[in-house]
């Protein structure tokens, strides 16, 4: 995962994310868009997929249209539908059909998460045709050069459940991202949340040592995420302890047991 921090402009007030990547992931995102190709980001949860994407839209000085997918994800709900108000009848664009007809970064975050059926209408998308037919209005919409499709997955957790097609996922450019090493995931955690340093090292050490673990008590390994959220409670002056439990452990697991011993850790690296 690469260093990343967010600033406001001063004039504009807008968001702008700075980011230091950690290999030649953006080059190869830039490529990509130049040469109208998709993109697929995999990773863990929390290791920065979805920041990327967001750096490279304003990067690229892109919108970008983002969908959380889930299991009643429709074919609709990304394309678009008919509605009804008082004057009748009326064609509502979904966020695919958006990006495509204006322009931009149509971003689907755990795209696994949707249904089979739901993903089939990216494959015009994703190959040299760059067309997306909506057969309820009987439109062709061929993509602008400022369209780009990008999709995210999780395949350490998703391939017990879920898995993204073969057929799917050779139609993109793939990049692959993971945890960082702890130097720099203390860097993350420092400029995220404005914390200690060494409180921001504790932290690390407790999501090394819990990453460790994963494989065998835990669903999912912890992300930078969690442990960014941790570190900001204890900035605002929140005990370390509860802050571990309340943003980390208590995420991990429903299990009382297991989390019983995630806190054995937490307090090993903590005190007592």
């Amino acid at each position: 995962m690469p260093v990343i921090t967010i600033v406001r402009d001063a004039k504009t007030s807008k968001t702008i994310p700075i980011y230091s990547p950690a290999d030649d992931e953006i080059t190869v995102f830039e490529l990509a868009y130049r040469n109208r190709l998709p993109v697929l980001i995999k990773g863990p949860t929390g290791c920065g997929k979805t920041r990327f994407v967001e750096y490279m839209a304003v990067r690229l000085g892109l919108e970008m249209h983002t969908v959380s997918c889930h299991d009643d994800l429709s074919a609709s709900d990304l394309v678009g539908r008919h509605l009804v108000d008082a004057t009748g009848t009326y064609w509502m664009d979904g966020p695919l059909t958006r990006a495509v007809r204006h322009g931009g970064i149509c971003y689907l975050d755990e795209v696994v998460e949707a249904r089979k059926d739901t993903t089939v209408v990216l494959h015009s998308l994703s190959d040299n045709r760059r067309i997306l037919p909506i057969d309820r209005t009987g439109e062709i919409l061929e993509a602008p050069p400022e369209f780009m499709l990008v999709v995210s997955y999780n395949p350490g957790y998703q391939h017990l459940l879920k898995g993204l097609k073969p057929s799917t996922r050779q139609r993109f450019v793939s990049l692959a991202f993971g945890f960082p090493d702890a130097t720099r995931e203390i860097e993350i955690v420092v400029m995220e949340a404005s914390v200690d340093y060494a409180i921001a090292k504790h932290l690390v050490r407790l999501a090394n040592a819990l990453r460790s673990t994963a494989d065998h008590d835990l669903e999912e390994a912890p992300g930078t995420r969690l442990i960014v959220d941790a570190a900001k409670l204890i900035a605002a002056g929140c005990d370390p302890q509860v802050a571990c439990r309340a943003a980390i452990i208590e995420c991990l697991s429903d299990d009382p047991e297991i989390t019983r011993a995630l806190m054995v850790v937490v307090k090993a690296i903590f005190g007592s």
